[in-house]
């Protein structure tokens, strides 16, 4: 049985282009949904996701970890979709993609905030880092005021995929359960994080049909692939090596 229309993408690829967003695509869904996997074990509220960084810091720092970057760089395969919606309606495409992607930057914001509380629970412990939390919690931040748009957007993308034959009706509505995935400082995972799943159904195949089209990278393409990669482990590595550098 058919999930809806889909068509075959044939068009250039603006930025991100095609590789990049298609990598992102395939990626950033399953890398967030780990984050969220290994977190699974501990209760959702914030003195618990306290709790659990003090006595397990590796893989709460793990889990946070992934599931912030799956947030960053899906922001890229985010807008890929929308240049696909955008060749249908224009208007529609802006809007659901702006309202989405000013979600995710919501959600980058909070794992700031998560990973500074972190940081207290070294200096203070669980308990005290909980109680500056709660008592902050409430505290002015502009972001607080695009949280309409972290699950609005979602639904909108969904549709507007739907309607532009990007996505099937069986992917855009796995897509749409997005708007119910809990956000804020130290939100764990908890039953809405299923639409985590409804991510993965939805741009995971899109990734992967993204990355079989047209030809392959140019001889120039792979040389900057290898390039960024390998500053960035130059990077990495002098960090190690200098932990100074940090301070900069």
């Amino acid at each position: 049985m058919s999930s809806g229309p889909e068509v075959h993408l044939t068009h250039r690829w603006p930025f991100p282009g095609r590789w990049f967003g298609g990598v992102c695509l395939t990626l950033s869904p399953l890398v967030v949904l780990t984050g969220a996997l290994l977190r699974i074990q501990f209760h959702f509220f914030a003195p618990q996701q306290l709790e659990a960084y003090e006595a397990h810091p590796v893989l709460l720092t793990a889990a946070y970890s992934m599931y912030s970057m799956g947030w960053v760089f899906l922001t890229f395969g985010i807008l890929l979709l929308v240049h696909r919606i955008d060749e249908w309606n224009r208007e529609w495409a802006f809007g659901g993609g702006a309202l989405a992607l000013l979600g995710m930057f919501n959600r980058a914001f909070n794992a700031g905030a998560d990973y500074m509380a972190f940081q207290m629970v070294k200096v203070l412990g669980a308990d005290q880092a909980f109680g500056v939390v709660s008592d902050t919690y409430t505290a002015f931040h502009v972001f607080r005021y695009l949280n309409a748009s972290t699950m609005l957007g979602w639904p909108l993308l969904a549709i507007g995929a739907y309607r532009a034959g990007v996505l099937g009706r069986v992917r855009s509505s796995a897509l749409a359960l997005m708007f119910m995935l809990p956000f804020g400082t130290l939100k764990g995972t908890e039953i809405r994080s299923i639409a985590l799943l409804g991510l993965c159904v939805a741009l995971v195949p899109l990734g992967v049909r993204t990355l079989r089209e047209g030809p392959p990278l140019t001889r120039r393409a792979k040389a900057w692939v290898i390039g960024l990669v390998l500053f960035n482990v130059l990077c990495i590595l002098l960090t190690v090596v200098f932990p100074e550098t940090m301070r900069h």
